[in-house]
């Protein structure tokens, strides 16, 4: 059984084969942070922040910090020959302008049409959405990377009950448990983590799950 940290960095492992080469990638904070770490070599993705940095790389080593480089949230950060720091004004017409192949955030819960929530829980102090709300309009793939449940409670569901970050905006899902499109449908499992099963996936998943005739093993 994985602990947390296994199961984010596994999440993360997954999520890094769905760039494409030459990709402008916007990475969420937390989870999605950590993707970064597990971009092939060979492979040229460039990763942007809100915050102002194109071509972030890896996590730098505890002695190498400079905390003058940081990602969205805050956390440090390297940057890769050729990146640049760019104002708040051109890093979100970058994102507003449709210019980012792909986002990686995280959630709160995603519903089987593609709503998501992922920045309130009522009652609960929030700093606010950040440039969640920009990314799921102005990105062109939208991927959820996130744990399958919260407490035991799923957080793929027929219906968001938490305030909502967009609509109809979620393209793809990948947890610990599997990887989950969003098709017209509703959701669609095409991979499946080994250490669970179909119906496993299908108990801790809160409405209907369909299960791909070309159904795979995930890749890592």
């Amino acid at each position: 059984m994985m602990d947390k940290q296994a199961i984010q960095e596994f999440i993360a492992k997954r999520v890094a084969l769905e760039f494409q080469q030459g990709d402008l990638v916007n990475l969420g904070i937390g989870l999605p942070t950590l993707v970064a770490n597990f971009v092939p070599v060979e492979k040229e993705v460039i990763f942007q922040s809100e915050n102002g940095c194109i071509r972030l790389g890896p996590a730098p080593d505890p002695e190498n910090v400079d905390p003058s480089i940081t990602n969205a949230g805050a956390i440090p950060a390297t940057i890769l020959p050729g990146g640049a720091f760019i104002d708040s004004a051109m890093s979100f017409g970058i994102i507003r302008g449709g210019h980012v192949d792909v986002t990686v955030l995280g959630a709160l819960q995603v519903a089987e049409n593609g709503d998501i929530a992922n920045y309130m829980i009522p009652g609960k102090m929030v700093p606010g959405m950040g440039g969640a709300m920009d990314l799921l309009s102005g990105a062109k793939k939208v991927i959820v990377a996130m744990e399958h449940t919260a407490k035991g409670a799923p957080k793929l569901v027929r219906t968001c009950d938490l305030p909502l970050t967009a609509v109809k905006a979620v393209d793809l899902i990948i947890t610990e448990m599997g990887v989950i499109e969003v098709t017209q449908d509703g959701f669609l499992l095409v991979e499946r983590n080994p250490e669970f099963s179909i119906e496993e996936i299908k108990q801790n998943t809160g409405a209907d799950l369909h299960v791909s005739p070309n159904l795979k093993n995930m890749a890592i």
